[in-house]
């Protein structure tokens, strides 16, 4: 099981998302971009500068490179925390986003894990929050067991929180 280390001032520092589960968000980020030789073929055809039996598959192939390009970046840049006060996830170089939910806004947690993520003993944790604005925080990629442990954390800590 992964341990979390702690900082010198005694909270628990960022976490990465396992590297094996960078060949998961590649898969994903091509085939969003695959589609790309849709309007290729309009073009090809409406310009006529290049056969669409051309055109459609360099476009569908740089779209898939780039789409699992762009994924598997994101994926390195994703990292997590469970602290005293709550879940935080950050993500991004460019365009960062940290999303931080306080142990008393946690409604539920559910653990999903499609073939391929078992396949790599990969889970997506998703924690469901109370209110409207941004109801469910969803990261996909994370370990088996790092996943089961948060979510187990988690609930222990709602558990408590509502006891009082």
């Amino acid at each position: 099981m992964h341990m979390e280390p702690e900082s010198a001032a005694g909270t628990p520092e960022w976490q990465s998302l396992p590297p094996r589960g960078a060949w998961l968000a590649a898969l994903g980020g091509a085939a969003l971009m695959f589609p790309l030789a849709i309007p290729a073929f309009f073009i090809s055809r409406a310009t006529d500068v290049v056969s669409p039996w051309l055109a459609v598959p360099a476009a569908a192939l740089a779209g898939a490179a780039i789409g699992a390009w762009v994924a598997v970046k994101r994926h390195r840049r994703t990292r997590w925390r469970l602290d005293d006060q709550g879940f935080a996830l950050r993500r991004g170089n460019w365009w960062q986003s940290e999303t931080h939910v306080p142990i008393s806004r946690v409604q539920h947690l559910d653990l999903k894990r499609g073939p391929l993520e078992r396949s790599a003993r990969l889970s997506t944790l998703v924690v469901h929050t109370a209110g409207t604005r941004m109801a469910a925080v969803s990261v996909s990629g994370l370990d088996a067991e790092d996943a089961e442990r948060l979510r187990e954390r988690l609930a222990t800590q709602v558990d408590h929180d509502d006891a009082l």
